[in-house]
């Protein structure tokens, strides 16, 4: 099967059959301030193995199951190639295993559970991103592909951090803001990573500091830049009618959407901002859940940059284009604004789980688990993973609310 299978199609057959029922996140902070030694490609994967296993095992705990009730399982990790070894070293026997992926799994597990093919299905993402010694904003290319991610190679487009940089640049251009106003990005998420027990960047942050830290890709600072962590998720769906029966309020899946660019990648990243792509894709996530934007009452967005959040809170209408450094700078994204955001501290502050960690966060807020960081009576979110030409939304509701 292949590594990246899209989601079904959006269609409100499938809406809310299936729920999150367990959820286990390994010790980030703790990882982030050990050394581990990762010299070769088996020091990694038994690197990888040891974190999946400690995330699969809190997320059956939180769910109350067992290694024998887990019949399907998509197992993610980064940077190793994964096996049937990695699923014997989990001490799991599933009749139903995919290798490789991202988060639009979701929605494939949410289908396979609807259409009875599981009974109780693991998502596992790991990454050993700082025992390899990763580089984001490195110069390395990958690919030969016109259409690969790093084909802007001779324009110095080889790597993330640089995509970030011309849509930001692009952006200060269109709109005509203070370019250092992005600072009001991390500093609103270091407010979250504050309250949150299992996060690396905990230390107070003001613009002023913001501003005094260092260029990476002008005009984006190093703060403006996703944390290089290791780490693991696990979530643990079932179908609907079983979820109900589990010891916390199920989490449903009540609407998705897939859409890439299917044109030229520097109208759409650039020129457009992303934001023909996030209203396509946002409304179709809306519309199979049965809900609008103003049912959202908390949204997590991919932050592997700060202008990403800014460019998903416009592009999937929460606020008008060129507005969104003004939203955020009057606090309409913290716990008691407008629409509370990324509330964990995101991939800028918490960890960097390329988006799991806030899947993790929506489940707790949906929950109403989220301690001191609860957003008050919230009952649906808003969960996107967002790269420079894929967008990929969730609309994710408390047991049987509809918002």
């Amino acid at each position: 099967m292949s590594a990246y299978l899209e989601p079904p199609d959006p269609t409100s057959e499938l809406s809310r059959k299936a729920a999150i029922v367990g959820i286990g996140e390994t010790d980030f902070a703790i990882d982030y301030r050990a050394e581990h030694q990762t010299g070769t490609q088996t020091d990694l994967a038994s690197r990888v193995d040891s974190l999946m296993s400690l995330a699969l095992d809190r997320a059956l705990e939180d769910a109350g199951l067992h290694r024998r009730d887990i019949d399907g399982v998509y197992l993610m990790p980064e940077m190793v190639e994964p096996s049937q070894r990695s699923i014997k070293a989990l001490g799991l026997a599933p009749t139903f295993v995919q290798y490789g992926g991202w988060l639009n799994h979701l929605g494939n597990a949410a289908a396979l559970l609807a259409a009875d093919r599981a009974k109780t299905v693991a998502l596992i993402f790991a990454a050993p991103f700082r025992s390899a010694a990763r580089v984001f904003g490195g110069t390395d290319w990958h690919g030969a592909a016109r259409d690969s991610y790093y084909y802007y190679h001779p324009w110095r487009w080889s790597s993330q951090a640089a995509h970030w940089a011309l849509m930001y640049q692009r952006y200060v251009s269109k709109h005509r803001v203070d370019p250092d106003d992005l600072g009001h990005v991390a500093v609103s998420l270091r407010r979250h990573a504050m309250l949150a027990e299992n996060s690396i960047m905990t230390e107070p942050l003001t613009v002023d500091e913001y501003c005094s830290s260092r260029y990476i890709v002008q005009p984006l600072r190093r703060l403006d830049i996703c944390l290089v962590n290791d780490g693991a998720v696990c979530v643990i769906m079932q179908h609907a009618d079983v979820a109900k029966r589990g010891p916390h309020d199920p989490v449903f899946i009540a609407g998705w959407a897939y859409e890439a660019v299917r044109h030229s990648k520097l109208e759409c990243m650039v020129k457009q901002l992303l934001q023909p792509l996030l209203a396509i894709a946002g409304s179709q996530a809306l519309d199979m859940a049965g809900m609008s934007l103003g049912d959202i009452g908390h949204a997590a967005l991919y932050d592997p940059s700060s202008i990403q959040l800014v460019n998903q809170l416009e592009g999937f209408g929460f606020v008008m284009p060129g507005e969104g450094l003004d939203f955020i700078k009057d606090g309409n994204i913290g716990l008691n604004g407008a629409l509370p955001a990324n509330t964990s501290g995101g991939m800028l502050s918490q960890s960097y789980m390329a988006g799991w960690n806030n899947l993790v966060e929506v489940v707790r807020q949906l929950r109403h688990e989220a301690g001191e960081r609860q957003v008050p009576g919230v009952n649906a979110s808003l969960f996107a993973t967002s790269t420079t030409d894929t967008t990929n939304p969730y609309v994710l509701t408390r047991g049987d609310e509809r918002g």
